[in-house]
């Protein structure tokens, strides 16, 4: 089979997917109250609905909650496809004061936090799989090659410590660690949180200190954490160091500082979210490395003289990879679903802090629904790219 065949094939398959987790998205919404389901699509009038009845039936008649099911969900479909996924509830957020949602004006829609807070997930996740890539790789591979020697147990024991200690704990173990580190009772350096746990957790946004007045921030950047021009806020804040001056009464390079500050609280949960993974994906590369350089082409290769280098590089490499490439793919698909706990732990911008306090009292339906359709695309699309790949690296799987 053609490669271009095997893409197409691949693309028209996510269809029936798609469809099928909205259909089972519309059927869960269909068992909420009306009220709740009024406020997921349209912004929620004061006082509620029952004293805006006029209100209520605008929001009725726009999406057809009002007329038959098969009605309600040729519309849905429709808005789901066009990314008109609702509207946020900042009541919802208002109690664990979230930075962003609460700035975000009413009417709020959805999308519009998730275009704004999806670049810092994006940004996390790429500088976690950086990280993994150039750790979990070579070791997996140098552990294949001297099996059983001391590289190998070395590696070994970092895998399994990976899976016996949990993100949250090694998360908070480097928080303190780092505290101690700058030592405490230091001011923060931008100014997110007073004392040194603002130089360590705090998303990036809030920290711009005394050089901004209060509430303030770089034209770059709102008040909802979207930045401008790329919406991808380490990009952004590069291009804003190197096209401005720095505000009245800042140091020289005050902007260049910011932008690196970023950098390093993307550094910390980064590494947290690594270690974890690594330990698993080094396990798939020195098992799959094993398994090819037992094959009889490697042997072949041997015994034609083919130095050992070359043989490792070329000829068992690329040909271990097709299940870590796999396995490496729907983690970074997982990843851009959002990081909530470390998110969380490390107070940083993402969808999945968003997400996570969404399904907490008051309920945010409208976040919720929209946040399953975001992750169902994601993965269907991650699927697709790791099939590709998977083609491109072994030809067998066109034939399939």
């Amino acid at each position: 089979m053609r490669f271009g065949v095997f893409i197409t094939r691949r693309l028209l398959l996510m269809i029936p997917v798609l469809i099928g987790v909205v259909t089972i998205t519309f059927l869960i919404f269909q068992g909420i109250s009306l009220d709740n389901q009024l406020s997921a699509h349209c912004p929620t009038p004061k006082g509620g609905w029952d004293q805006n009845p006029i209100a209520k039936l605008h929001c009725e008649e726009a999406f057809g909650l009002n007329k038959p099911v098969v009605v309600q969900y040729g519309i849905y479909l429709y808005n789901t496809f066009t990314l008109n996924w609702g509207y946020v509830s900042p009541v919802s957020y208002m109690s664990h004061n979230i930075p962003g949602v609460l700035a975000c004006a009413s009417p709020c829609a959805v999308l519009t936090l998730i275009q704004a807070w999806l670049p810092y997930t994006i940004e996390l996740a790429a500088l976690s799989l950086i990280l993994i890539l150039a750790l979990a790789i070579p070791l997996g591979n140098y552990a294949a090659v001297y099996r059983n020697r001391p590289i190998d147990q070395g590696a070994r024991i970092f895998s399994f410590s990976g899976f016996a200690l949990p993100g949250y704990l090694l998360g908070a173990v480097l928080i303190i660690a780092v505290m101690f580190a700058l030592g405490l009772g230091n001011s923060g350096g931008f100014g997110c949180t007073s004392g040194v746990y603002g130089q360590v957790t705090g998303s990036w946004t809030n920290c711009f200190g005394t050089y901004y007045p209060a509430g303030t921030t770089p034209a770059f950047l709102n008040g909802v954490g979207a930045t401008s021009p790329t919406g991808f806020p380490t990009i952004d804040a590069l291009i804003f160091a190197a096209t401005h001056s720095p505000p009245p009464g800042a140091p020289a390079g005050y902007l260049w500082e910011v932008a690196g500050d970023h950098v390093l609280r993307l550094l910390l949960p980064a590494v947290v979210i690594a270690y974890g993974v690594v330990a698993t994906i080094l396990r798939f590369v020195r098992n799959s490395m094993l398994e090819v350089m037992n094959l009889d082409f490697i042997r072949t290769a041997r015994s034609k003289g083919v130095p050992e280098r070359r043989v490792i590089r070329y000829h068992a490499g690329r040909n271990s990879l097709n299940v870590t490439v796999t396995v490496l793919g729907l983690t970074f698909a997982f990843f851009l679903g959002g990081f909530a706990v470390i998110e969380d732990l490390f107070q940083l911008n993402g969808v999945g802090r968003l997400f996570t306090y969404a399904i907490l009292q008051p309920v945010d339906f409208g976040t919720i629904f929209a946040s399953t359709v975001l992750f169902t695309i994601i993965i269907v699309i991650a699927n697709v790219i790791v099939d590709i790949v998977y083609g491109y690296l072994d030809p067998r799987v066109r034939v399939g």
